[in-house]
């Protein structure tokens, strides 16, 4: 009896453990499709498709910006090559272009700064200073700011020609246009190239007479002792002459520093009249001098020596920015010898207009009527 219970007892305790393990398999079961979908999305999450689509359509417009900087910068690099190429092939026309525009622009001489042009006078003259003394008597006829000390430009050559010829140098000595006659100042062009062999003589008349540069610094520079000695040979006989408001710095003119007054320059004029060869050469309406193997046509820088209704006995021009439009001269007029000075002219003609106003005034009733502006 006890023995058969037993066995009922161990058998349902089978029973339940085969309901329970079937039970477990049941809730198992269930989990199998969760496991499955966690390792797709895994799988998915791995390698996504639309990411890297994504990627690569985002990758396109870059290369496009990429691609646009490259066209910018080769743009740039072309124009930038573009501009040294025409430098260096037009350095020169580009060199000019800034030399016209500079030309084309005006700049006020120092008369005109210092409101000299604002004076007036009788015969309203374009010079803002004029001089018109009578030579023999020293009458002056006419005076308007004639104290006034500016730069005077060429009329320095006049000192030049002067000391060379009071010098008594060979003018038949050979001189070579060297760098060193170059202008360096203001640049100017020149018909004589470095490497042109001229005589002294042939210098010192291109000088007076048509205002070449090179060969005014040419003639001081080959002055015994150099340059510096004939500079200060010229602001030596400026004080012998009593030309207290000279001051000269080089033999050509370009230089602004090269002063003077209406006055000194009348007492210039009177002291290298006297001196038979600069008068010849400075009123020498043309001359030819052969450099090389071309011949060289020149003509004075002063009209006034080809009219015939002029009698001019001495004359020099010159010109630079500061200084305005120069003109010295002396000149019988009305049987009187005369020397007149003019400064600071406005305008390229308007100094020789000036001269021929002052001409027909002394010609004129009132001739012997000194006036001062």
């Amino acid at each position: 009896m006890r023995t058969g219970a037993l066995r009922n007892l161990g058998l349902s305790c089978v029973r339940v453990l085969v309901v329970a393990m079937a039970s477990s398999l049941v809730l198992l079961a269930p989990s199998t499709p969760a496991v499955a979908a966690s390792k797709t999305s895994k799988s998915t999450a791995k390698a996504p498709a639309k990411p890297r689509t994504v990627k690569k359509a985002a990758a396109k417009p870059q290369a496009k910006v990429a691609s646009k900087k490259a066209v910018a910068k080769k743009s740039t690099t072309r124009k930038a090559s573009t501009k040294r190429v025409a430098a260096s092939v037009g350095g020169k026309g580009a060199k000019a272009t800034r030399a016209v525009a500079a030309r084309s622009t005006p700049r006020l001489s120092f008369g005109q700064m210092a409101g000299l042009h604002a004076v007036s006078d009788p015969l309203d003259l374009k010079s803002s200073v004029a001089l018109v003394v009578d030579q023999d008597t020293h009458e002056v006829l006419l005076s308007k700011n004639d104290h006034a000390v500016l730069p005077i430009a060429s009329l320095t050559k006049l000192m030049t020609g002067l000391i060379i010829s009071e010098a008594h140098l060979p003018l038949d000595e050979m001189i070579t246009i060297t760098r060193e006659d170059v202008d360096t100042e203001k640049g100017s062009s020149s018909r004589l190239a470095v490497g042109s062999v001229l005589t002294r003589g042939e210098l010192l008349h291109l000088a007076l007479m048509s205002s070449e540069n090179r060969a005014a610094h040419a003639l001081g520079r080959t002055y015994p002792a150099g340059l510096d000695r004939f500079v200060a040979l010229m602001n030596a006989k400026a004080i012998m002459l009593g030309m207290k408001d000279t001051r000269y710095v080089e033999p050509t003119g370009l230089s602004s520093a090269n002063r003077s007054s209406a006055i000194d320059l009348a007492t210039l004029a009177a002291a290298a009249y006297k001196d038979p060869l600069v008068r010849q050469l400075s009123t020498s309406t043309g001359y030819e001098v052969a450099v090389g193997s071309k011949v060289l046509q020149y003509n004075n820088t002063n009209r006034l020596v080809h009219n015939p209704a002029w009698q001019i006995g001495l004359q020099k021009t010159g010109y630079i920015s500061e200084a305005g439009q120069c003109l010295v001269m002396q000149a019988e007029v009305a049987g009187r010898q005369l020397i007149m000075v003019f400064l600071d002219s406005a305008g390229k003609l308007s100094r020789l207009a000036d001269a021929e106003r002052v001409r027909r005034w002394v010609e004129s009733e009132h001739a012997g009527v000194a006036i001062a502006g």
